[in-house]
């Protein structure tokens, strides 16, 4: 089997005007995302999705088409498409960086290999640990009286597990707090998210303000690479703290395991370049003894099949503890797949059909691409 075409289509999905999200990194309210569809010379078609966002990782729309069409795709046509390390190594070699790019090109070489071998990609990962993943949904950094609807919306939806945006302003982080657990009451599972929005000091204040609210987790208190800072963090506070943006590459998961500056590390295929490279930092964990949770950056269909395939064959990621942010598609208007896939309100349903599971959806594909 032989590469004969890579298409990137950029789109962009808004999301509900009701559940746009609000972080310490900005405003998302809607999505300029890629599709990418791996073509070959037997029929076969992998897909794959970008979720991209220049605060995030530096990347773009634009950049992603262009690190793909005029990079990317002329080193891999021609190239086997089941030969996964050839084809990580050639991306690699051509471009620097670009994790969610190169991960949507993985993506979709997985998605081959399971639809040529009549497999789910989990299946190809050793086998499922999980049948279903416990998932999460985010209240964002926004007003009290916004986060009390969104709250019992959520409530009313069925969730039982829940994170709560911080890191803009430390007493409205409390107040918001204050409300989501007085609305959710002592039962639901809590964790927080600074998205690096605190300094030292400001965390040292915060978390230890916040132990009253029953916090099952601190994801991202303070910048990355403080690896001291971190470590004080976690002498002064029995909150398990959870490194987001401190975890794009397998170097990063390394110098956090040796420095043990977090207890949990959040994954995801986008973010870590790619499907294998969250594999190879969940064995890391485990090796070191550390957790994982599955992260998000509000993917759509595709790249959440990717994060669900992924979450059930981990067992070190423990969406039994720290559920999985499997949530994207159900904050977007589209989804961009034929069947949508079942996320919660208490756990997500993992998709068994060969590769990632699910089809591309030519109608909302047409409907949300912004190069037509």
């Amino acid at each position: 089997m032989k590469i004969t075409r890579i298409q990137a289509i950029p789109i962009k999905v808004p999301l509900k005007p009701f559940l746009t999200t609000k972080t310490a990194h900005g405003e998302h309210a809607d999505s300029p995302y890629v599709i990418v569809r791996v073509f070959t010379d037997e029929g076969l078609i992998g897909l794959g999705e970008a979720t991209l966002a220049p605060r995030w990782s530096g990347e773009t729309s634009e950049s992603c088409l262009a690190a793909i069409n005029q990079l990317i795709a002329p080193a891999l046509i021609g190239e086997d498409p089941l030969n996964l390390n050839v084809a990580v190594q050639k991306m690699d070699h051509t471009i620097k960086l670009n994790p969610f790019t190169k991960a949507a090109i993985e993506m979709a070489l997985w998605d081959l290999l399971g639809k040529a071998a009549g497999q789910p990609i989990y299946q190809l990962l050793g086998g499922k640990v999980r049948n279903s993943i416990p998932v999460k949904t985010v209240i964002g950094a926004f007003s009290p009286e916004k986060v009390i609807k969104l709250t019992q919306y959520f409530l009313d939806q069925g969730f039982t597990s829940l994170k709560v945006k911080v890191g803009l302003d430390l007493e409205n982080d409390l107040e918001r707090l204050d409300t989501v657990r007085k609305t959710i009451g002592p039962a639901i599972s809590m964790g927080i998210d600074a998205n690096c929005g605190w300094d030292f000091n400001t965390a040292c204040t915060a978390l230890s303000r916040m132990e009253p609210f029953q916090l099952s987790f601190c994801e991202q208190p303070i910048q990355i690479g403080q690896h001291d800072a971190w470590n004080e963090l976690r002498k002064l506070t029995a909150i398990p703290l959870m490194a987001d943006e401190s975890v794009f590459t397998v170097t990063d998961a390394w110098e956090i395991c040796r420095q043990r500056s977090a207890d949990i590390l959040s994954v995801y295929p986008g973010k870590n370049g790619g499907i294998s490279r969250t594999v190879a930092i969940c064995h890391l964990a485990e090796a070191a003894g550390l957790t994982c949770s599955i992260g998000s950056n509000l993917e759509l269909g595709i790249g959440s099949a990717a994060m669900l395939q992924v979450a059930a064959s981990m067992k070190v990621i423990d969406s039994e503890r720290f559920p999985a942010d499997c949530l994207g598609p159900l904050f977007h208007e589209a989804d961009l797949i034929q069947q949508p896939l079942s996320l919660g309100p208490v756990t997500a349903e993992l998709p068994t059909a060969p590769g990632l599971g699910v089809e591309l959806d030519e109608d909302q594909l047409q409907q949300w691409r912004t190069d037509s």
